[in-house]
């Protein structure tokens, strides 16, 4: 199957779909990753406005030619290119005006009270509206419309993730090579931090863990001067970003034999994610899986050590939905077919150190498939 890029053109559709069901004739797009997925467009700086027969990519100068060029490249006759001179939410409101839009959906996760305010201020400023109060345009906050379309990844995301998950694999077979005795945490951060960017990721996903001996009980340790020891437990948690899209992945090694009271963790840690993998499927909840890891920790009397969720979503962001959590809104939804998300428990205690084991998955028809390829001992 040849893949050929994003379907743009179907997710724009999509949208427009939930905003019917919302009762917006226009939607306002600053959102970054929202604006990539919906578009394409990755600058710092731009929107988009979805209206029902039309979309409007709009950018600065900055942006116009690279822009214009992204959208002649894939022959895109959807979005019109608008240019931006001077303030963006001016611009904004100038052509939600210009359409003549009334009800306006705005990215109620993303969007800043402050943003919102001035956008309210200037669409007010800039109405005339009827005597009954007819022809004032309204934002309105809707929350998630984009963010649950990309919840669940298309082939294309997919076969990105896989890629990228191939290749995260492959920096991590690296680290028994670097995780050595006497070496420093932030020695072995930057080695795998250089590792991804030559596996072909075009950065890291987020700021790379490697906490040794009692650095390893707290859960987002920094890297430090510490150097490894025999008898350290150590933990390695790293991610890129591969063609836009983040894949993460965690490993706990031992430096030297292992201490009879880290391997316990250890197995427990293990055991907690092999079963709540097992338990992924269509259907299920990301609490459920959160529950599933949270059981085995509990049964071997380390229930209190794991603070933190089992897993969240990948993507265009490192973070994104399905959360599989105990306490995330949108954990209780059911799971779905094409979601992509780590499975990740932990246990730590202060004065023997921490454990976290984390891969990436995705749902299929079927149960789930397991992207990150690598032994759980390394």
């Amino acid at each position: 199957m040849t893949l050929s890029g994003p379907a743009f053109g179907r997710r724009i559709a999509e949208l427009r779909t939930s905003m019917v069901a919302s009762a917006v004739d226009a939607f306002v797009v600053t959102s970054r990753p929202n604006l990539f997925y919906l578009t394409g467009f990755d600058g710092s700086a731009g929107a988009a406005l979805i209206r029902p027969t039309r979309a409007f990519l709009m950018v600065d100068f900055r942006y116009l030619t690279a822009a214009r060029d992204m959208l002649a490249a894939r022959g895109e006759r959807a979005i019109a290119l608008e240019r931006v001179d001077g303030d963006h939410d001016e611009a904004i409101v100038a052509l939600l005006e210009r359409e003549g839009a009334q009800r306006i959906g705005v990215e109620a996760e993303s969007m800043s009270i402050g943003r919102f305010t001035r956008l309210s201020t200037a669409l007010a400023s800039a109405a005339s509206p009827g005597v009954d109060g007819s022809g004032c345009p309204a934002l309105v906050p809707l929350e998630r419309l984009v963010e649950s379309m990309r919840a669940v990844k298309d082939d294309w995301e997919i076969a990105v993730l896989r890629e990228a998950a191939r290749r995260l694999s492959a920096v991590a077979r690296e680290i028994p090579a670097l995780a050595r005795e006497g070496r420093e945490e932030v020695e072995i951060a930057d080695d795998i931090n250089a590792a991804i960017r030559r596996a072909g990721f075009s950065r890291p996903a987020f700021e790379t863990i490697v906490a040794s001996g009692p650095n390893s009980a707290l859960p987002h340790a920094r890297p430090g001067r510490r150097r490894l020891q025999s008898g350290d437990g150590v933990v390695l948690d790293f991610g890129g970003v591969y063609d836009g899209y983040c894949v993460d992945l965690t490993r706990t090694i031992q430096v030297g034999r292992w201490r009879p009271d880290f391997r316990r963790i250890f197995d427990a840690v293990l055991e907690a994610q092999r079963t709540a993998i097992a338990a992924v499927r269509p259907g299920v909840s990301g609490r459920s899986l959160d529950r599933a890891a949270r059981d085995v920790l509990t049964r071997h009397g380390l229930g209190d050590a794991f603070g933190h969720g089992t897993g969240h979503g990948l993507g265009l962001e490192v973070h994104e939905e399905p959360r599989i959590s105990r306490t995330a809104p949108d954990s209780d939804g059911a799971l779905a077919p094409g979601m992509v998300f780590t499975i990740e428990p932990g246990a730590y205690v202060a004065g023997t150190g921490g454990v976290r084991i984390e891969d990436d998955v995705l749902v299929t028809e079927g149960g789930c498939e397991v992207l990150t390829d690598v032994p759980k001992e390394i």
